[in-house]
């Protein structure tokens, strides 16, 4: 089954975009989701929910924040409407959102948690070579040890679990989960979150069934035998996985938002400012996100 793919975007700046890098594409604009075709070679189906306050390449405006939320507050809604509609985004500047005006503004999967209503999200990196998922996503390092639950963590390492066997389709998972300190506290000398939270979660996860191990030091966990054997991580906070991740698969991972009721996918890099308005960018991640959002409809 083939889905048709459409654009949420302004005319204005499909236009610009195309005058910038002498692109002859057909634009065709739709009015609602279910007027979209199978789409064509050369030709790109869109539909325009809000205007673009700038349409400067290269560069940031907060003027353009409300523009970039309604897009995103627009595929989310047609994905809760439509079991059959599937969310891909690119890459968001965090601080130009921020700048214009949406103070509490975290990123894609804070925002698509607060909009679907969900209980638990889980931010999950994945390629072919790795998965990679965390516990709190983007939060200063000063905030990670209080974010750090137990009965959060529990409802992670489910939802994790769930998904590795419904989207990966993995018969048995199996999650290596991290520390939190160096050593993985080393028996408390170097901190207690393993053993006050992370490794009672892991226990209650055990109890039901689920491969999970308890907390290792990340310093030893990604070696080739461990990899190997390892079919998603789960870091405790940001950059203690994704250097991992971007290291080995950089441009040919996504990110798909896991735990809420719409299947959203995106890009495993930022906005690349430099590259913006110019020819021959790296296609990989938004070709596999397309790709993964794809399978996932079926």
């Amino acid at each position: 089954m083939q889905f048709p793919l459409v654009c949420i975007v302004d005319k204005a700046l499909l236009k610009s975009r195309s005058k910038i890098l002498n692109l002859k594409i057909n634009f065709v604009e739709i009015e609602s989701l279910d007027k979209a075709k199978r789409n064509k070679l050369a030709a790109l189906q869109f539909i325009q929910i809000s205007k673009c306050k700038d349409l400067s390449p290269g560069s940031l405006n907060p003027k353009n924040a409300k523009y970039v939320l309604d897009n995103l507050n627009f595929g989310i809604a047609e994905s809760l409407k439509n079991k059959k509609v599937g969310l891909v985004t690119g890459p968001i500047q965090k601080s130009n959102i921020i700048n214009g005006g949406f103070k509490n503004f975290q990123g894609h999967t804070e925002w698509i948690k607060k909009k679907t209503k969900s209980k638990d999200v889980v931010m999950l990196l994945s390629s072919n070579k790795i998965k990679v998922a965390l516990a709190t996503t983007h939060i200063p390092l000063t905030e990670v040890s209080k974010n750090i639950q137990k009965s959060k963590l529990v409802n992670t390492i489910k939802i994790l679990h769930a998904s590795l066997k419904s989207k990966f389709k993995i018969k048995h998972p199996s999650i290596t989960v991290l520390g939190l300190n160096p050593h993985a506290g080393e028996n408390g000398k170097m901190g207690e979150e393993e053993i006050k939270k992370i490794n009672p979660a892991v226990q209650i996860c055990k109890d039901l069934g689920i491969n999970a191990s308890y907390a290792i030091s990340a310093d030893t966990a990604f070696t080739a035998k461990k990899l190997k054997h390892t079919d998603a991580y789960l870091g405790m906070y940001h950059d203690q996985v994704l250097p991992i991740l971007k290291t080995l698969s950089f441009g040919e991972a996504i990110n798909i938002t896991l735990g809420t009721p719409i299947i959203r996918t995106s890009v495993d890099h930022g906005t690349a400012l430099d590259l913006a308005g110019k020819s021959k960018p790296n296609l990989g991640s938004i070709k596999e996100a397309i790709s993964v959002a794809t399978i996932q409809l079926k």
